[in-house]
């Protein structure tokens, strides 16, 4: 689904065979192998994607960079109704055919193996455009959504995502060739490369339709004049659109054409406010390996691109918990937070992953200012928390070249607000580029202290304590917001959580630091090997109970 509160959800692909027909559905042929033949990497990719293997270390090129086999698509294609794409990192390409035409192709000596795409239309939502009077509250959000990722930090130390290239795989950038939010990325002809992977003919116009990936790439690198609406305003950009209204087909294939093409040429980040979730799949395949796009999602990581999901907005819908590709264990995956309150915002989807990994990683806002072809607008979802993310992680990636795509995920994990402390709706809180651009981190203060005394833990700190919120997803919880009245920093919030011996939470709760008390905590309440993880204004400490 587009990651956006006003849209439903999109598709995603089982890996299960359906019952035999004779109607024309798609389906993914496997290859057993393939041949370098006259391959060439320094003339296949963008001097960018050669780069960006040197600096991972990893080889310039291996077996999945190179082309299928021609032959094989070539006898396939006769047998098919029609050959939908073609990828290299799969060693695959996907067709239309009938059970009849796809049990003869399995017969070839080279397939591998078939499986089936689940072919079931979805249309795409409406799209709504806002007000776009940039009002006091307006102009608030906008300032918020940047200064809580530590703009002023960045901008004196020069960081702006120069030399960075991010590809946007979305519905639709409607109109952005005509946005004033982007001339200076045209001026400075910023914007490499557009393709249309929903098109047939791989149109390179992306610019109709949904205007969704218009204000996502307003979150990356908006600006109009002086008045910056993203963080990356200098980094260079691919523009993908892979979904459309009432598509047959499923788009995690556009998804992986798109990621391969990002790669191809030379993007270092990709950015993807979409997720696929209840219309194909069971919570129970948010694994980190099951899903057709996580799959790919891994795979673009291998090849050093830092990838960046939104976490998806099921946090109020039976779902509940993160989509696909979101749930990789090498994507990036970013959830929502409320301004108004500092924390998580009731439609972000939670963690964990169905292995019981973290996930959300890391969270920014997901009530945002966005430009849209109409002006500036308000809007909503972690469609918006993502791409600012994005943004962060080219201005970091900028002040240390030297790091890996993975090296960079685990600093940004690092420099979240709440890290070490992490949960299921936060994350390690919202990244800070003070950890980034600092010459010596600020020591660690105490802010509060345990007591204990025989079965009773008490948490005190300067400011006492009001009523917990709870969180337990795990469960099928909602989140609760804490009782009294609401700040508005991270640091008037106490976090805490129960984890197993596994490292696995069992719950996590959230106090709102505001009036005369105290938190006590019973440890018979817990299981024996449980650990009590707190955090309050940048200091965490664990107990054993």
């Amino acid at each position: 689904m587009l990651n956006h509160k006003f849209n439903n959800y999109l598709l995603a692909l089982f890996f299960l065979l359906p019952a035999f027909s004779s109607a024309q559905q798609q389906w993914m042929v496997f290859f057993k192998d393939k041949q370098r033949q006259d391959f060439n990497p320094y003339t296949y990719f963008d001097a960018k994607a050669i780069e960006r293997r040197q600096r991972a270390g990893i080889p310039v090129e291996d077996v999945t960079d190179w082309p299928v086999n021609e032959n094989y698509v070539n006898q396939v294609s006769p047998m098919v109704d029609e050959v939908i794409i073609s990828s290299r990192w799969l060693n695959a390409v996907a067709v239309e055919a009938s059970d009849a035409q796809v049990a003869a192709v399995k017969m070839l000596p080279f397939v591998l193996n078939i499986e089936w795409i689940e072919p079931a239309a979805m249309p795409v939502a409406s799209y709504n455009y806002y007000d776009t009077t940039l009002d006091a509250g307006r102009m608030q959000v906008l300032k918020g959504q940047l200064m809580s990722l530590g703009v002023n930090d960045w901008r004196r130390a020069g960081y702006n995502g120069k030399g960075l290239r991010i590809a946007i795989l979305d519905v639709g950038f409607d109109r952005a060739d005509q946005v004033p939010a982007f001339d200076h990325i045209r001026n400075e002809k910023r914007l490499i490369a557009t393709r249309d992977f929903t098109s047939r003919k791989y149109s390179e116009n992306v610019y109709y339709g949904n205007g969704h990936g218009t204000e996502v790439w307003s979150c990356i690198a908006g600006k109009i004049g002086d008045l910056q609406i993203g963080l990356a305003t200098g980094a260079e950009f691919l523009l993908a659109k892979t979904e459309k209204n009432s598509e047959k087909y499923s788009e995690e294939l556009y998804w992986l054409a798109a990621a391969e093409w990002a790669d191809k040429n030379g993007a270092d980040i990709i950015n993807s406010s979409l997720g696929y979730t209840a219309k194909r799949y069971f919570s129970w395949q948010m694994d980190g390996k099951t899903t057709f796009v996580t799959r790919a999602a891994n795979i673009a990581a291998r090849k050093g691109m830092l990838v960046v999901n939104a976490a998806g907005n099921e946090g109020t819908d039976k779902w509940h918990f993160i989509g696909a590709p979101a749930d990789a264990d090498s994507v990036l995956s970013v959830g929502g937070i409320d301004p108004a309150t500092g924390y998580h915002t009731s439609f972000s989807s939670y963690g964990p992953t169905a292995d019981k990994r973290m996930k959300p990683n890391v969270s920014a806002y997901g009530h945002v200012v966005a430009a849209a072809p109409a002006g500036l607008t308000s809007t909503q979802g972690t469609s918006f928390a993502s791409p600012l993310v994005a943004g962060f992680a080219a201005c970091a990636w900028q002040s240390n070249r030297s790091l890996t795509n993975m090296q960079l995920f685990r600093e940004i994990e690092k420099s979240g607000s709440l890290y070490p402390y992490f949960d299921y709706a936060h994350g390690y809180g919202v990244p800070q580029a003070g950890y980034f651009v600092e010459a010596k981190p600020a020591a660690t203060v105490p802010t509060f202290k345990v007591a204990e005394s025989g079965d009773s833990l008490t948490i005190v700190i300067d400011k006492p304590l009001v009523a917990a919120g709870k969180v337990n997803p795990g469960f099928g919880k909602s989140f609760a917001e804490p009782t009294g009245p609401v700040p508005v920093a991270n640091s008037e919030y106490l976090y805490y959580n129960i984890m197993d011996a596994g490292g696995v939470l069992r719950s996590y709760y959230v106090v709102a630091v505001t009036r005369p008390n105290a938190l006590t905590l019973n440890k018979s309440d817990y299981q024996p090997g449980d650990t009590l993880n707190v955090h309050y204004a940048g200091y965490s400490i664990s107990l054993k109970l």
